[in-house]
């Protein structure tokens, strides 16, 4: 049995996938510390719903371009709350342009907010479990896209995939000291990264994936709740797809395509 503290950072915790995990969790009995990028007042939002739930929450303001000084913020969060049972490397940012049209800049803006800082942040934290002792959970949310690749976003692949991996050395590494590291991959999900609010996809909205829509945040959330939980021990090293299936239709929406638009991304 694991005995770590009901404590969960969650980065990138203002809206979305990350504000969803924290109320979620909060639900579930954990205390929380969150991190934001700009929208201070999101993440004031989400510390309003965390405490109305009757659960502590900590805020800090958390810039991934500079992930050496930004991963500070764990070893911060968990000596206000008294510890880190839970790491959710949740923040990220994107790409859409083609490789030959990226400069390094770009790139590395990119690697670094979506790869760098969660390398760091799990080392910070990973230090603060094995000394608490009891184990510990890190829930890396990365995106279809560790898997499959998609035009104009070459950056946001590598990243993606280099977490994967990233990911899959932690779970070897850590596991003598019953600390487990999975990645949550999810597809398209209702929420303003993806240019959408924070609101219930419409279903019937995306006929080219099999269940018919993108996905609300709080399934996300669900799964990530999971995987945090001293239930899933034995869980450790895997991907799970929040996706709806979209994975599954290379092949069938290859061959429903009528022109080559998908080159332009």
């Amino acid at each position: 049995m694991t005995g770590y503290p009901r404590i969960a950072l969650i980065t990138g915790a203002d809206s979305g996938i990350g504000k969803a995990t924290a109320v979620t969790l909060a639900e579930r009995g954990y205390d929380v510390g969150i991190t934001f990028h700009s929208d201070e007042d999101g993440a004031k939002g989400t510390a309003e719903e965390v405490r109305g739930l009757g659960r502590t929450c900590a805020v800090r303001r958390h810039d991934l371009t500079d992930p050496v000084t930004a991963a500070r913020v764990v070893d911060e969060l968990a000596d206000e709350l008294g510890g880190v049972g839970v790491l959710v490397n949740n923040a990220g940012t994107g790409s859409s342009r083609p490789v030959l049209e990226t400069d390094y800049d770009e790139w590395r803006s990119v690697v670094s907010v979506d790869l760098d800082g969660a390398f760091l942040c799990s080392q910070r934290a990973a230090r603060r479990m094995i000394d608490q002792g009891g184990g510990g959970r890190i829930v890396n949310v990365t995106s279809v896209h560790e898997e499959y690749p998609r035009v104009g976003s070459g950056p946001y692949c590598a990243a993606k995939g280099g977490l994967k991996m990233l990911t899959r050395v932690l779970a070897l590494e850590l596991s003598a000291y019953g600390i487990t590291a999975n990645t949550i991959a999810p597809g398209e999900i209702a929420t303003p990264m993806t240019g959408q609010e924070d609101r219930p996809p419409q279903p019937g909205d995306r006929p080219g994936y099999p269940l018919g829509r993108p996905g609300h945040a709080r399934e996300v959330a669900a799964a990530i709740a999971f995987l945090a939980d001293p239930s899933a021990s034995y869980v450790t090293g895997a991907s799970l797809f929040i996706d709806g299936a979209l994975g599954l239709m290379g092949p069938q929406a290859a061959g429903a395509l009528r022109s080559a638009d998908w080159r332009e991304g």
